[in-house]
């Protein structure tokens, strides 16, 4: 059926007049716009024209509440139909079940919520741009980046603006790409790193960028409290003395800075503005004066309007002091172009973080790089490197051959001062350039207010944010006090007076000189965990990573990363060294604690990469003798059920080889309980995969698990089982699905392993439960029982019976044993050769015989069955089980081989720490007598018993090669 795009038609025409289950009338009513249930409850509310069937169905349409994971406001989450309620009656489930998965009656208190009133939000101009701005925007821009542009010449000083920028542009296209790859809440950085890289990165960069924003707040302060002490001491005022005025100034301004903060969102982006309209006054102010004539008292002071001579002059570096070099340059001037994350950090109070983020960050990097560019270019137009500031120093009161400097073209000898080094003005010697040339001096001093204060409360808010949603994360101790949110925008109040308390302590040290660095380095981790974030998730091709932003690159982003962490050393090698150590201290806790977060990151994804490949690698390179490693499938059932067994196989595959837990359901299950298994092993410290099928009966699931369990290379090549204790009160059909177990096993190149404990397997004996038994599966969290294979062995042995060659398998598994610790020090012994059954005593004989014959007398075939028309191969094909006569009398020297080992083993290994036994394997045996000859074995024996029998191929070697 081809449709049209704006063709209309009537899908109530195309629609059958019976229902699913065959009875006429539809059960579902059609209007024109929806699909709705006999009660008139709504099946999916969606356009005609986006349905294209016709067919009575519980199916809805796409929808957004479908893949959120959060409730809109004021509305009830959908959800779409189940397979289990798409596959029950349909009567039930149009009659009691609408689109949210409840009845149309029910109503609770979940059902209603009421509309909440909306939150402030900012679009890209207001909540990003300039914010990033005015965090960009500092006090380096007034006060160093002429002095830069006098050491390193306009040329440099543009490479290093470009350069600064070029990291800071990676950077913000790595965001862009992380912020559009899917919803972005509240947490900014940390958000983005740890949803992308995991909690244990996201988590330490997390903590160490709310400190560095707490920090920052109290030097932006700190920058702006001095500047006001100098305007006091150039006009003769003083509270207490230099320090204390920073301090008494600087504890002001953050408690003022505080107030706007805690006074709400909206408030704190008014200030904002602000901030930045002054900003913009002061630099027109600046562009006027550079226009303006230049007076003589600014020409002493260097200031010629633009001249082409000054501006060739400056172009190229002058260096000057211990500082005087490139890096020196780019190190004091790139920490002006940070502050790009100041949006991102709000990222829950934007309207559409994915297209704010982006947008606002990226024009903010463009128009604070040109600003950069322009005001270096302008000034070292327009100002000389040199000048005394003193009105005598014209050309007219000295010899114009004598001259020193380039203000002898322009009237001015400045040759003293230059021969002298003693120069108070210029580019090269005086920070306050930029009021020199301004049009009116005190603007520019409201610009550096402006900066200041506008980055000390970007970074007072950002701090508090980014905090807070790490504090709900529940990564680290403590600090979930500080989660708590209050008001319609969920402000982290408690955040905020943490932030101003941890400031308020920098601002009364009055020196951060020695803290700035570390500051510095700590954005910069920020910066190269973002672009490592954005390559790392490009480079898993995963197919959650689809961001709506293209215009990034995965190699730009991945050289973003190793430039930051260059520049780290390059700035402060120390400082960078200890940012490194904190974030290795918490990523290394975060490890440790294993926090349960799921988040998809790229990390999972990289995981799933890398073990794809090496498990396809596997499949190039036959398989050596040297690299034999048992890979046990072990059905423990539920493997809470079987602990001790668990315990075993897991002490010699941990870290050497693959365990599998398998599990077999004969009854009617959805096997949703999976995760409850692999926590539990998890939790235990058991690494091993969990496998679970349906099968109508035992031997039939063993069968799909030992030919389905495994991938390529990696799959099971040993089976162990438990011990069938209870097998002369189960059904004889039972044992013959047991023997027949172990002969699946062989038949399919497995070794085989059966473990016996005298206490048993089970966790719980007197539940009854057998080895597999479907009715022991489990959904809830189970206990952690110890067994003895998680205690020390001490300096017991360990005895092994290799009597027959079997390839190596009874031997391997003790001495993998004693490379773990906790069997380090047990001694094995070896027994090799057969026993001799003339050495039984007649008493031991006498009484073993007839324990035996109790054993095996329930399925002897008996004289009615012998005297009646039932043929030996036809009893044969219908009990497996049963035991002629004659077969007993064939396999006397076995039994009797049996009893004797048993006998061997109660002498030599009662106080051994296990013992392994190779077993004999007889195809043309009754089940019943093969199971008589495993219980004879291993009876009344005090240690585990391991039962093992290779599958006749070399496990073990004594070549090189």
């Amino acid at each position: 059926l081809n449709l049209a795009p704006n063709e209309g038609i009537s899908l109530s025409a195309l629609r059958s007049q019976f229902s699913v289950n065959g009875e006429e009338g539809p059960k579902y009513g059609f209007d024109g716009s929806r699909y709705h249930y006999g009660d008139g409850t709504s099946v999916a509310s969606q356009n005609s024209s986006q349905i294209l069937t016709g067919y009575d169905t519980l199916d809805v349409g796409p929808n957004y509440d479908f893949y959120a994971n959060t409730n809109a406001l004021g509305r009830v989450r959908r959800s779409r139909p189940s397979l289990f309620q798409l596959h029950s009656n349909i009567e039930v489930s149009s009659t009691h079940l609408t689109n949210t998965g409840r009845a149309p009656g029910d109503s609770s208190e979940d059902d209603v919520e009421e509309p909440q009133s909306e939150p402030t939000r900012f679009g890209w101009v207001k909540g990003v741009m300039i914010r990033c701005m005015l965090n960009i925007w500092g006090v380096i821009l007034y006060l160093r980046l002429p002095w830069i542009t006098a050491q390193a010449g306009i040329g440099l000083t543009w490479v290093i603006i470009l350069l600064s920028s070029c990291i800071t542009g990676i950077t913000g296209l790595s965001t862009s790409a992380i912020a559009t790859n899917g919803r972005v809440k509240g947490g900014g950085t940390y958000f983005l790193i740890s949803r992308s890289l995991g909690p244990e990165l996201g988590g330490s960069i997390g903590l160490i960028f709310a400190f560095a924003n707490a920090v920052a707040v109290a030097m932006h302060t700190v920058g702006f409290a001095e500047t006001v002490q100098a305007l006091m001491q150039e006009s003769g005022a003083s509270i207490v003395d230099p320090i204390n005025d920073i301090r008494i100034i600087g504890v002001i301004t953050v408690t003022c800075l505080l107030a706007i903060s805690l006074a709400g969102m909206e408030w704190e982006a008014k200030a904002q503005v602000l901030f930045f309209i002054v900003i913009l006054v002061s630099f027109a102010n600046y562009i006027v004066g550079t226009i303006i004539p230049a007076t003589p008292q600014k020409q002493a002071k260097g200031f010629f309007s633009y001249q082409a001579d000054i501006f060739a002059e400056n172009f190229v570096p002058n260096w000057r002091g211990p500082e005087g070099n490139f890096f020196g340059m780019f190190s004091i001037f790139f920490p002006s172009a940070t502050g790009i994350l100041a949006g991102a950090n709000i990222s829950g109070d934007l309207k559409d973080p994915t297209v704010a983020i982006p947008r606002g960050t990226l024009m903010a990097i463009f128009w604070t790089t040109l600003s950069y560019l322009i005001i270096a270019a302008t000034i070292g137009a327009c100002l000389v490197r040199d000048a005394s500031g003193i009105m005598n120093d014209t050309l007219a009161m000295s010899s114009a051959d004598s001259c020193q400097g380039l203000a002898c073209q322009y009237g001015w000898d400045f040759t003293d001062c230059i021969t002298n080094r003693t120069c108070t003005y210029g580019l090269s010697n005086q920070y306050q350039s930029m009021s020199l040339v301004s049009g009116f001096a005190p603007l520019i001093t409201a610009g550096i207010f402006g900066a200041t204060l506008s980055s000390a409360l970007a970074c007072l808010v950002s701090a508090p944010k980014v905090f807070q949603c790490l504090c709900k994360d529940n990564l680290y101790p403590v600090i979930g006090f500080f989660g708590k949110g209050n008001g319609k925008n969920d402000e982290p109040i408690r955040g905020y007076v943490l932030a101003y308390i941890i400031a308020v302590c920098f601002v009364l040290i009055a020196e951060l000189n020695t803290i700035a660095p570390i500051i510095s380095n700590f954005f910069l981790c920020s910066y190269a965990l973002i672009n490592f974030s954005c390559f790392h998730a490009s480079i898993t091709n995963s197919p959650g990573w689809r961001p709506s932003f293209r215009f990034y690159s995965k190699w730009m982003s991945l050289l973003g990363a190793v430039v930051s962490v260059i520049i780290m050393f390059l700035l402060t090698w120390w400082a960078a060294l200890i940012a490194i150590g904190i974030v290795i201290f918490l990523l290394g806790y975060v490890l440790y604690k294993r926090p349960s977060v799921n988040w998809g990151s790229s990390v999972q994804a990289g995981s799933y990469n890398m073990a794809l490949s090496y498990c396809v690698s596997l499949n190039q390179v036959d398989d050596h003798i040297k690299n034999y490693r048992p890979q046990c499938l072990v059905l423990t059932g539920p493997p809470s059920c079987r602990p001790a067994l668990v315990d075993f196989v897991g002490t010699f595959t941990k870290n050497l080889s693959l365990m599998i837990c398998g599990n077999v359901v004969t009854v009617s299950y959805h096997l949703e309980s999976l995760n409850s298994h692999v926590t539990w092993l998890n939790k235990r410290q058991i690494k091993s995969f969990y496998h679970g099928v349906v099968a109508n009966d035992l031997r039939t699931g063993v069968k799909m698990l030992l030919q389905g369990a495994g991938l390529g290379r990696i799959r099971p090549n040993v089976l162990l089982t438990g011990f069938k204790r209870d097998w002369r009160k189960d059904k004889p059909s039972c044992i013959d699905n047991y023997i027949g177990i172990l002969h699946d096993a062989f038949d399919l190149q497995y070794g085989v392993c059966v473990l016996r404990m005298r206490e048993g397997l089970d966790a719980s004996p007197e539940s009854g439960v057998n080895t597999l038994d479907p009715d022991a599966m489990m959904t809830e969290p189970q206990p952690q029982p110890s067994t003895v294979f998680q205690s020390q062995q001490g300096k017991k042995t360990i005895d092994v019976y290799w009597l027959f060659d079997d390839g190596g398998l009874t031997l391997l598994l003790p001495y993998l044993l004693t490379r773990k610790k906790r069997w380090a020090r047990c001694k094995v012994r070896v027994f090799v050769g057969q026993c001799s059954v003339e050495t039984l005593s007649s008493t031991s004989f006498s009484d073993s015989v007839r324990r035996f014959e109790d054993l095996i007398g329930p399925y002897r075939i008996n004289t009615a069955q012998k005297d009646g028309h039932v043929t030996a191969e036809q009893l044969n094909q219908d009990c497996p089980w049963m035991v002629s006569d004659e077969e007993i009398e064939t396999n006397k020297p076995k039994t009797l081989r049996q009893i004797r080992l048993n006998e061997v083993l109660q002498d030599y290994s009662r106080d051994a720490a296990i013992i392994f036994v190779y077993v004999l394997c007889f195809w043309q045996c009754p089940s019943a007598l093969y199971m008589a000859w495993l219980e004879t074995l291993s009876r009344d024996l005090r240690p585990p018993v391991l039962l093992v029998r290779g599958n006749q191929e070399n496990v073990l070697t004594f070549y090189c090669q």
